[in-house]
C-alpha cells in the first residue's frame, strides 16, 4: 500500500507494527474465540445474512487512529458507507448471528482498515500526525462477499484464514 510506505519514509523508525497487505480486511463482526463445534452456526448465519444483498460500493478515504491521534494505539483508514449497504450488511449479520446465540455487538460501528498497530503511543504521534498530514487518496471499493475468517496469533504476526465464503447477488 503505497500511503504505508509513504508513512515508514515520512517517520522511520516509528516502533509501529504494519499490517501486511493481504491482511488488511474490514471486520463487520469480531467473534473472538469460537469453538469449532459453532462454526457451522457462524457460516449458515452469514450466509443467511447475504440472502437478497447485491454488490455495492464504498468508500476508503480517512486516515485515523484509535483512541486519538495525541495517543494512538492503531493507525487505520476509515471508509465512508454512502449507500448505508454496508450497515445494513453489518445490522443483517448481527441479526443471524445472534438467532443462534451469538452476543450482539453493543459498541457503535466504526468501519475501517488497520494498517499499523504502535507499542507505545508516546512513540507514534508523530507518526499520526504524518498519517493525518499525508491524507489518503479516496478509492472507491465494491463489496461483493462476505467472508468468515479464522485469525491465529503468532510471534510473525497474525495468520488469516478464510473458513467460508458469501456471495452478495447469488
Amino acid at each position: 500500500m503505497q500511503h504505508v510506505t509513504r508513512l515508514r519514509e515520512a517517520v522511520p523508525g516509528s516502533g509501529a507494527s504494519w499490517s501486511r497487505e493481504g491482511n488488511i480486511h474490514l471486520t463487520l463482526k469480531f467473534f473472538g474465540d469460537t469453538q469449532r463445534l459453532r462454526i457451522s452456526d457462524l457460516t449458515e448465519a452469514t450466509s443467511r445474512s447475504v440472502k437478497g444483498k447485491t454488490p455495492f460500493k464504498i468508500v476508503v478515504e480517512q486516515p485515523g487512529a484509535f483512541p486519538k491521534l495525541e495517543a494512538p494505539r492503531v493507525l487505520w483508514i476509515g471508509v465512508t458507507d454512502e449507500s448505508g449497504e454496508l450497515s445494513v450488511l453489518k445490522q443483517h449479520l448481527e441479526d443471524e448471528c445472534a438467532k443462534v446465540a451469538f452476543v450482539r455487538e453493543e459498541r457503535s460501528f466504526h468501519p475501517h482498515l488497520t494498517i499499523a498497530r504502535l507499542r507505545e503511543p508516546g512513540d507514534g504521534r508523530a507518526l499520526a500526525a504524518a498519517h493525518k498530514e499525508l491524507g489518503f487518496e479516496p478509492s472507491e471499493v465494491v463489496v461483493s462477499e462476505l467472508k468468515v475468517i479464522r485469525s491465529e496469533l503468532s510471534s510473525e504476526g497474525a495468520k488469516y484464514t478464510v473458513v467460508s465464503r458469501h456471495p452478495l447477488g447469488s
